[in-house]
């Protein structure tokens, strides 16, 4: 009895010995982790806004949007959760599927004013009387010039307190920023394109055999013509190759649209007509480098050079308040609109060859690029034509941008 009593109390004392050592390193290992609920709280917020940053970083989709929602919901702690553009309810996640028409209208007001706004009951009246939604937060998704490209909205199962309103201005405003990242991601490619086709046609080589051609023709019937040219044709090569300065002057490019015409009249003489339409006003105005002359190139080479008789092309530029709206028509044989929307997409896509410069559309698609990814999406190229018809470029530069400026 007493030999079995000495066992069971050495069974006890080996048992409590164990527990406090188990106690022991569970204290330890505590210290060492994520132990408080402060940290644990971080950690999640932190995780779940990682979840949603990778799809809304490859901009504003449906199936970003699908991919975001359910995080972002999350993060705001609200009953459902939609994302739209200016035009469409892109995801819901959560309660207020059958509100999908009263969301998105009071989204595609927020776009239209950059407003936030909150709605209440009687914004959202259905006819289901089981209907938990009572409310909503509807915030803007503003781009990186500021533009509003499309709206969160939070659906409340009470009045939308204070919290909610604000968890949903907040998150609205961090989904933004990773918009914003997306759009400077595509900038940079769209302008690291660009400025490859840039190196590559600085210069067309038919522009260069045609006019060394055309000044070969004056050296002895014109021989003083032919030194103007060469000093003409030297001058437009020295802008063009110059190795500083992303931008320059509106006055620069007209200098060097100038020389080139002098050597395109010396091919075309009488066919070919200029007519210039300049504010003075703008001539300060900073654009990017060589981003004018390829569509005065584009007039003359696919517009007139196929035209019998005589050819205009018409340059206007002109002060539009806090921007300035710069066109290069001709009355040459247009383009098919069809086949140039083809090519420049094909070019945006990355699967046309930027050295063939054989197609209008080239030089198009990469001043387009270049106005876009320097001043924004607001301010590409629009192009009018048809066959036939002549073809009229349009585009719209700001007065003042900022980190633009000539020689920069």
């Amino acid at each position: 009895m007493a030999a079995n009593l000495s066992a069971v109390v050495g069974v006890v004392s080996l048992v409590t010995a164990l527990t406090a050592a188990l106690l022991a390193v569970l204290r330890l290992r505590a210290r060492r982790g994520i132990a408080t609920a402060t940290q644990r709280a971080t950690y999640e917020v932190l995780h779940t806004a990682g979840l949603a940053a990778e799809p809304l970083r490859a901009g504003l989709s449906e199936a970003g949007a699908a991919k975001a929602v359910r995080h972002l919901r999350a993060l705001v702690g609200a009953a459902g959760l939609a994302l739209t553009d200016a035009d469409r309810l892109l995801a819901l996640d959560g309660r207020g599927t059958h509100h999908a028409a009263q969301l998105l209208a009071a989204a595609q007001r927020t776009v239209g004013s950059g407003r936030s706004t909150v709605l209440g009951e009687q914004e959202l009246h259905c006819d289901r009387v089981d209907c938990p939604i009572r409310g909503a937060v509807v915030a803007p998704l503003l781009a990186a010039d500021g533009r509003v490209v499309g709206a969160l909205v939070a659906v409340a199962d009470s009045p939308p307190p204070p919290g909610l309103v604000q968890a949903t201005l907040e998150t609205a405003h961090w989904a933004g920023n990773q918009l914003a990242l997306a759009e400077l991601d595509s900038s940079r490619e769209r302008l690291a394109r660009a400025e490859i086709r840039a190196l590559r046609a600085q210069i067309s080589p038919h522009f260069i055999y045609n006019a060394l051609t055309a000044i070969g023709s004056f050296v002895r019937t014109d021989p003083e013509r032919a030194r103007e040219l060469i000093l003409e044709f030297a001058e437009f090569t020295r802008y063009s190759f110059r190795a500083h300065g992303e931008f320059t002057t509106l006055a620069e490019e007209l200098r060097s649209i100038d020389r080139y015409l002098t050597i395109e009249r010396a091919r075309f003489g009488d066919r070919l007509q200029v007519r210039l339409q300049i504010a003075p006003e703008v001539l300060p105005v900073t654009l990017p480098f060589l981003c004018l002359q390829p569509l005065v190139e584009n007039a003359v080479r696919h517009g007139l050079s196929r035209k019998p008789g005589t050819g205009m092309v018409s340059i206007e530029a002109r002060d539009a308040g806090a921007e300035c709206h710069i066109t290069v028509e001709d009355d040459g044989v247009g383009m098919d609109p069809t086949t140039l929307t083809a090519g420049i997409a094909e070019l945006a896509r990355g699967t046309g060859d930027p050295a063939d410069d054989t197609g209008q559309h080239v030089g198009l698609s990469n001043v387009d690029e270049r106005l876009r990814s320097v001043f924004g999406d607001r301010f590409g190229l629009v192009v009018e034509t048809g066959l036939g018809s002549g073809t009229k470029v349009s585009m719209r530069v700001p007065k003042f941008h900022p980190g633009v400026r000539a020689g920069s």
